[in-house]
């Protein structure tokens, strides 16, 4: 039996990318300290899997590169769930490429679902936020909110400008009990991040094992992937009173990666 403090009872989150990864731990943490939470993701019917999981979660499949979709499922989840205090907006996916071959048609779509979709979400679930006068949004960023890698332009550019978005609806949300604030992980051991790997492993002629090492983790003083379930303590921290006075932040979880 999960002995988590149930500091969110009552509280009703929405998760994107729910159903995988990231998203999946931060449901499931957020879920064991007493929220309902609504797990949103493309993959509907992992979202219902991963939500009969949980107390109280309810499972709702949503294309978040479209911004229609997005408006008709926060208002599907203060339907049936209520209106929303927690939003986290993890929902991402990767593309590499050098920019001269970089398609334009998937350029974008990195951009609609790791910009566009937080923006339109953030929108729609502000008011309800305002009117309670307490919120918290979390905006799941990376160490690409910071710095940059080569071939990996769409990537770089949506989270870069998610931190931008988090820092200005931080300034507008918090005279209004709402707090926004972007966790920035560096390689975290996701499905997403095997993908990487292997690409990774391809293009620079070396196995597979030895991608972590010597690419992903070179940077690093922490010689290790993160685990998704540290990400998400930490975004339940933030979900807390105790982090009341947190805001407009880059939350690094990085073991070192950006200290150089």
């Amino acid at each position: 039996m999960s002995t988590t403090s149930k500091t969110l009872d009552g509280r009703v989150a929405l998760v994107t990318g729910g159903a995988s990864g990231i998203g999946r731990a931060i449901a499931r943490e957020l879920a064991e300290r007493g929220a309902q939470v609504a797990v949103v993701d493309l993959d509907g019917s992992a979202a219902e899997v991963t939500a009969a999981e949980l107390a109280g979660a309810v499972g709702f499949r949503c294309d978040v590169s479209d911004p229609t979709a997005c408006e008709s499922t926060a208002a599907a989840v203060r339907r049936d769930l209520g209106p929303v205090d927690i939003l986290v907006n993890d929902a991402g996916l990767q593309h590499v490429a050098p920019i001269e071959t970089f398609p334009v048609d998937r350029w974008r779509y990195l951009i609609e679902v790791m910009l566009i979709a937080p923006f339109v979400l953030t929108r729609a679930v502000l008011p309800d936020m305002y009117a309670r006068r307490w919120g918290r949004i979390i905006n799941l960023g990376s160490i690409h909110s910071l710095v940059a890698s080569p071939n990996k332009s769409a990537y770089v550019a949506a989270k870069h400008g998610l931190l931008g978005l988090t820092r200005a609806t931080a300034l507008e949300a918090g005279p209004h009990g709402v707090t926004v604030n972007a966790i920035c992980p560096a390689f975290v051991r996701t499905p997403f991040v095997e993908r990487q790997a292997a690409d990774l492993a391809a293009a620079e002629g070396i196995r597979v094992e030895d991608v972590t090492d010597r690419v992903m983790l070179a940077p690093a003083a922490v010689r290790r992937l993160v685990e998704p379930e540290e990400v998400a303590r930490y975004a339940a921290f933030l979900c807390s009173d105790d982090a009341a006075s947190i805001t407009g932040a880059a939350q690094l979880i990085d073991g070192g990666w950006t200290a150089r």
